[in-house]
């Protein structure tokens, strides 16, 4: 299916009017498995796992896992599955450096590792000559881990992916339908962010994986073991890429457009601290830490066609889960924590919200219309499924993924450049453009059909 046919059908898409079925995409052809390598297998790691033994056009090679527990479940998990035994490399902290070297070569990497790892084991793949890595947000710490993944994917005209899954959600996707069929319009505005109360992934009691107590860094778990150490030393928006990799999207970041500057604002911290206090005590040892990072973290992105976009990081309070999207344009607008739609002249009633499911059956996107069967089990209600097909697809064909480097530096730069305007205060700071200037002449590619 082509953009123009896509663009035609796609409001009333169904899987009658799909180019073939998901078995057709798995069938067995003449062309060689895809040989992936996989750096962590914890908590993320593992649905990564899973998803790639379910497929019979991967070869799961190599696993790479230094925390013993996580390797074992792993192992048991594969053993349990009735799956071959890939190559183990977990004998030190650079066991994943002899992972790049296995004879006949790894055609990928996926990385689900804590984020200090990423730009080393991304710049190290390249480096080893592995054309395609699917990492896990974020891309790098600093700005420079930025420019070096962008600046190493040119040299070795490779391929780095942001496995950014909500850019996948079903809602989500419906919503995209929308934008190009222009039932919102122009776009003037949009919203998004990363609202997740997060306190019981960054505490535990050293055993279980989430809660149970409020121990972090060497007596903690998973990722209470490395993620929050990074509120103890940061402050900015540490996880900006589910709510701004969509909004990127709608508007057509690097492709057509981009972001040109930022201005972000932190309030006081408390969260974490109440926390401690009210599961461990006032003289528990860690209720003298003092977190760097605000309770809520607000960023404000112009754009160079002319929009804005308002990110919130918010992982320390009490709250439900949402991601806070807006999306606002000239005829309309989505806003997914009322689970409304409005559409000028078309919505049931003048100046009133429409139920959003009405619409987002309506315009269900046809990537979630053929393959829904096949996201059944991924994780994060199938979004999962999505980000891995689409970079085996990618390696099967031999393209470039449809979230590229240029993505996943334009998105993951967001928290070095708000920890930069914060510690500035709050002053708007250049956005730099790892295009290079190509942005304006870059067509959109993301879901443009059915395929992946």
């Amino acid at each position: 299916m082509n953009r123009k046919d896509f663009v035609r059908t796609s409001g009333l898409a169904t899987a009658g009017l799909m180019l073939g079925t998901v078995t057709n995409v798995f069938a067995k052809d003449d062309r060689p498995k895809v040989r992936i390598g996989l750096i962590g297998v914890g908590a993320r790691g593992i649905g990564h796992l899973d998803l790639l033994m379910r497929r019979d056009d991967v070869d799961l090679v190599a696993i790479c896992e230094v925390e013993p527990r996580a390797l074992e479940n792993a192992k048991n998990y594969i053993a349990k599955n009735n799956k071959k035994m890939p190559l183990i490399f977990s004998e030190s902290n650079d066991a994943w450096k002899k992972m790049y070297e296995i004879n006949g070569g790894l055609d990928a990497v996926v990385i689900a590792t804590p984020w200090e790892l990423h730009t080393p084991m991304i710049l190290g793949a390249l480096k080893a000559g592995i054309k395609y890595v699917g990492t896990e947000v974020v891309l790098g710490i600093t700005l420079q881990d930025h420019w070096d993944v962008v600046r190493a994917a040119e040299k070795y005209n490779a391929h780095v992916m942001m496995l950014e899954n909500v850019c996948y959600r079903r809602d989500v996707m419906a919503v995209l339908n929308m934008v190009r069929q222009g039932l919102f319009g122009e776009l003037i505005h949009l919203q998004g962010g990363y609202q997740h109360d997060l306190r019981e992934v960054k505490f535990n009691d050293g055993i279980h994986t989430y809660g149970h107590g409020v121990e972090f860094g060497e007596k903690g778990y998973s990722e209470a073991h490395w993620r929050t150490n990074h509120s103890v030393t940061r402050n900015g928006d540490l996880y900006p890429t589910h709510g701004i990799g969509p909004i990127a999207h709608y508007i057509n970041i690097n492709r057509g457009n981009r972001f040109t500057s930022l201005c972000s604002f932190s309030s006081k911290s408390r969260g974490l601290h109440n926390h401690i206090v009210k599961l461990g005590g006032p003289n528990h040892p860690n209720a003298s830490v003092k977190f760097k990072l605000g309770d809520v973290v607000t960023t404000s992105i112009n754009c160079a066609n002319g929009e804005t976009i308002l990110l919130q990081h918010d992982t320390d309070l009490p709250r439900p889960y949402t991601l806070g999207f807006r999306v606002q344009g000239t005829e309309g607008l989505w806003m997914d924590v009322a689970n409304s739609i409005y559409i000028q002249d078309k919505s049931n009633n003048n100046d009133q919200w429409d139920v959003a499911r009405q619409w987002l059956d309506k315009y269900d996107h046809p990537l979630w219309a053929r393959w829904s069967k096949e996201t059944a089990g991924a994780g994060h209600g199938g979004m999962d499924f999505f980000v891995i097909h689409a970079l085996v697809e990618s390696i099967k064909n031999k393209v470039a993924t449809p979230m590229d480097v240029y993505d996943a530096a334009a998105w993951s730069a967001i928290t070095p450049l708000s920890e930069q305007s914060i510690a500035n205060g709050n002053k708007t700071v250049e956005f730099p453009d790892f295009t290079d200037g190509k942005w304006a002449e870059r067509k959109p590619v993301f879901a443009l059909t059915d395929a992946f």
